[in-house]
């Protein structure tokens, strides 16, 4: 048998979501102002060796840099993700799928805040990345791109776990018993008279 799905809105999942978007967009925001307001273009920290870094740079494309003449098209899918996230979070009902979504929706945010903000101009600006990590990867980045990538980590752990938005776990007797009650009725044997 099916479950129903409930239809009520989940407020503890809201606020949970909530909570979590704004400490990671506030903790993103404040730690590139601190970064602009104390560090030169370019300029590297040492703060743990070659296992942590500063190093202050604008970033007019996507990961990498990549696709750095599309910044606009960056700004304009940031902001469909959020649209979607504020439309899709009243179907969560599990604190552990709200602060997925909450990362998501604070790192969306952080790096949107810095297109739309930031120098050269509205909807064109140049993230600030400041985050080095030689050892693991070759990459500059901010508070923002960790919380999308621990978003993503755990949307792949609680899918794989069969964690449904409810906070269930879904089996695969669900998954069969759901795609039964979906499918239409087999149509009845044709009988013949012999």
């Amino acid at each position: 048998m099916a479950r129903n799905t409930p239809t009520k809105v989940s407020y503890r999942a809201l606020l949970v979501l909530a909570l979590v978007a704004v400490g990671g967009y506030a903790f993103d925001q404040i730690s590139k102002a601190l970064v602009v307001s104390s560090m030169t273009e370019g300029e590297t920290a040492r703060v743990l060796g070659d296992v942590l870094q500063l190093h202050f740079i604008r970033n007019p494309g996507a990961a990498f840099s990549f696709a750095t003449g599309l910044t606009w098209v960056f700004s304009l899918i940031a902001a469909g993700v959020v649209v979607f996230i504020v439309w899709f979070a009243r179907r969560i009902r599990s604190l552990r799928w709200a602060t997925v979504f909450g990362l998501l929706l604070g790192g969306v945010l952080g790096n949107l805040t810095d297109r739309l903000f930031r120098e050269p101009s509205f909807g064109l600006g140049h993230v600030v990345d400041f985050i080095s990590t030689p050892w693991m990867m070759p990459a500059i980045y901010n508070i923002a791109d960790s919380c999308i990538v621990v978003s993503m980590v755990l949307f792949m752990l609680l899918t794989l776990r069969g964690i449904g938005l409810d906070g269930r776990r879904t089996t695969s007797a669900d998954a069969a018993a759901s795609a039964a009650d979906e499918s239409p009725a087999a149509p009845a044997p044709l009988v013949t008279p012999n």
